[in-house]
C-alpha cells in the first residue's frame, strides 16, 4: 500500500492532534472527507460508479453473463471480485500491487460472504444449470489513504446502479430447454442493495482511533481495524491490520464507534444515489476521465 515518509515532529504533531480530537485537516476523529460518487460512468458494463475521497479515487465496472452455479449452491448465482491497483504509485507497480489487489478481493468476498448481503437466489435462471455472475471489477487510480472504506462505497454504488436484462426459460416438447432474452433494454430487474455492508477502517493513533486516515495518519498508525457494517448498525465481519496489537477494550470502543459511524455512511450514500437516480436522463455526466 502506498505510503508516506513523516519527520518525528511530523508524526508527534499527528499524534497529540487526535488525542485532542483535531486532526490536521481541522476533522474530528469520527469525521469523513467530502465524497465524490457518480453511477453509470462506464457505458459497456451492467452498472459502473466511481467515488473520488480527495486524492484516493477508485473506478467500479459490473458485467453481468451467464454461467453455471456453483455445486454447492445450485439455486442462487454468484459475485466475482477482481482488483487492479493501476495506481500512480511507484510501490503499487508490479509484485506490491497484485498482492494488495489480492489481499482487497479476498476482503471483499469475506464481506460479501454474508448470506443476505446480496440476494444471490434472484440472479439463478435455471436451478443447476444457469445463473447470472456478477463481474465486479475494481480500478484503484489513485491511492491516498482509506482505500478499503472507498471501495466498499464505489461497489455498493455499482450494485445500485447495475440492470440485470430479464429472461424466460422455454422448454419444447422434447424437454429441451432455451433461455429467451427480452429484447427491450428497459426490461431489466435491479439489485436491492439494503443490505449491503460498506467497510469502516478504524485506526489507532496513540490512545484514539480515527475513520477516514489520509495516509499522514496511515504512517502513524501501528494496527487498524476494518469492519463492514450494514445500513442496520449490523457488523458482519472485521479483519485487523497492522503490525502492532489492539487490546480488548479498545476493539469494543472501535466496534461501537464503526456501527454509529457506518450507519450514518449508509444514510448518506443512499441519500446520493437516490438524488442522482431521481434526475433521470437529464443529469450532467462528467465520467471517470472528466
Amino acid at each position: 500500500m502506498a505510503s508516506v515518509v513523516l519527520s518525528d515532529a511530523e508524526k508527534f504533531y499527528i499524534v497529540h492532534g487526535v488525542q485532542e480530537d483535531l486532526r490536521v485537516d481541522g476533522r474530528g476523529c469520527e469525521d469523513y472527507r467530502c465524497a465524490e460518487i457518480e453511477t453509470d460512468v462506464v457505458s459497456n458494463t451492467s452498472g459502473s460508479a466511481r467515488v473520488k475521497l480527495v486524492e484516493t479515487d477508485i473506478l467500479v465496472g459490473i458485467k453481468a453473463e451467464m454461467g453455471t452455479p456453483k455445486l454447492e449452491k445450485p439455486d442462487e448465482g454468484y459475485l466475482d471480485f477482481f482488483v487492479d491497483c493501476s495506481s500512480n504509485s511507484p510501490e503499487l507497480e508490479g509484485r506490491g500491487g497484485e498482492e494488495l489487489g489480492t489481499d482487497i478481493a479476498n476482503t471483499l468476498y469475506r464481506v460479501f460472504s454474508c448470506e443476505n448481503s446480496v440476494d444471490l437466489k434472484s440472479l439463478c435462471i435455471n436451478p443447476k444449470e444457469h445463473c447470472w455472475v456478477l463481474y465486479v471489477d475494481v480500478l484503484l487510480l489513485e491511492c491516498g489513504g482509506n482505500i478499503f472504506d472507498a471501495i466498499s462505497l464505489a461497489v455498493k454504488a455499482a450494485l445500485f446502479n447495475t440492470r440485470i436484462p430479464k429472461v424466460r426459460v422455454l422448454e419444447d416438447e422434447e424437454g429441451t430447454k432455451e433461455i429467451e432474452l427480452s429484447d427491450d433494454p428497459y426490461d431489466c430487474i435491479r439489485l436491492n442493495v439494503d443490505e449491503v455492508p460498506c467497510i469502516v477502517t478504524l485506526s489507532k493513533i496513540g490512545y484514539r482511533h480515527v475513520v477516514d486516515a489520509t495516509l499522514q495518519e496511515e504512517a502513524c498508525s501501528l494496527a487498524s481495524l476494518l469492519i463492514s457494517v450494514t445500513s442496520k448498525g449490523a457488523i458482519t465481519s472485521m479483519k485487523k491490520v497492522g503490525k502492532g496489537s489492539l487490546d480488548p477494550e479498545s476493539i469494543f470502543e472501535m466496534m461501537e464507534t464503526g456501527q454509529r459511524v457506518g450507519k450514518s455512511l449508509h444514510i448518506a450514500l443512499q441519500k446520493i444515489l437516490d438524488e442522482e437516480e431521481s434526475l433521470g436522463t437529464s443529469r450532467p455526466k462528467v465520467g471517470f476521465l472528466g
